[in-house]
């Protein structure tokens, strides 16, 4: 089973949060009042902002009403940024993104599945952005 580590999906729900917080005007977000709201560790959070930030996903505003924010608009982020920044390419197996990395590159035949399909994954990942996912949260809220 190929799957996102508990990195990649909470840091897509700690950005999905504050993609919530953005588009209802608040400046920022500290990030204990995320850990409760998502129910997710304060320390693990501490650790998965700080690549967001180093990638400009998020940017932190000091000061009273300090915390984090979106450093872009929720439509301009991708699944795909979030998901790079925290896992690496969205691809299935190593040879794909680092051909070097297997000798058996030029006579294999499944290569070109795995290259394929990594190819839409990564696609796909990259036409769904936080306000994509800001919409679903939206719906699930009105069940």
């Amino acid at each position: 089973m190929i799957k996102l580590s508990t990195k990649g999906r909470y840091g897509t729900r700690l950005m999905l949060n504050l993609a919530l917080h953005y588009n209802e005007g608040k400046e920022a977000v500290v990030l204990k009042n995320i850990s409760k709201e998502e129910d997710l560790s304060i320390r693990y959070l501490e650790q998965i902002i700080i690549p967001l930030k180093i990638n400009r996903l998020v940017k932190s505003v000091r000061g009273a009403g300090g915390g984090y924010t979106l450093a872009k608009q929720p439509s301009e982020i991708t699944l795909c940024e979030i998901v790079e920044v925290l896992e690496g390419a969205c691809a299935l197996v190593d040879c794909v993104e680092d051909p070097g990395s297997c000798e058996r590159m030029t006579e294999c035949a499944t290569y070109e599945i795995w290259k394929e399909a990594s190819e839409m994954l990564q696609n796909y990942f990259e036409s769904k952005t936080l306000q994509d996912l800001i919409e679903i949260a939206k719906k699930k809220k009105q069940k």
